[in-house]
């Protein structure tokens, strides 16, 4: 099983069905809207870097392993505590939570290019 590829499909399905949630059940309450669709496009965009790193990892670069997870923990928390967010509308328990998913974004971003540097890193 390819856990990479599995985690970026659900990734996809649930940023388009919250994309989709966010268009329609929070179409009364704008800034929450906002940050459910901002949520989306991360969590699709990432759902597509981890396929990415995947892909790398297959090819024997131990570096994209770590860029996969750097995404994933981006994904569980800028998206999440996003949703979190907007479908309470309260707010975090963890208010860094959505500042340390977006430096996991840019770190699995960071690593996966240096994943490209090399043949086998």
């Amino acid at each position: 099983m390819r856990w990479g590829v599995l985690l970026a499909g659900l990734n996809g399905l649930m940023a388009v069905a919250m994309g989709a949630y966010a268009a329609h059940g929070l179409a009364a309450e704008p800034h929450l809207q906002t940050l459910a669709e901002r949520a989306s496009q991360y969590q699709l965009l990432h759902a597509l870097a981890l396929l990415a790193a995947d892909r790398l990892a297959v090819d024997g670069r131990r570096l994209a392993h770590a860029a996969a997870a750097l995404f994933l923990g981006g994904l569980v928390l800028f998206c999440g505590s996003l949703y979190v967010r907007a479908l309470t509308g309260a707010p975090l328990p963890l208010p860094l939570a959505t500042p340390a998913g977006g430096i996991s974004f840019m770190a699995g971003w960071a690593v996966l290019a240096m994943a490209g540097l090399g043949r086998r890193n």
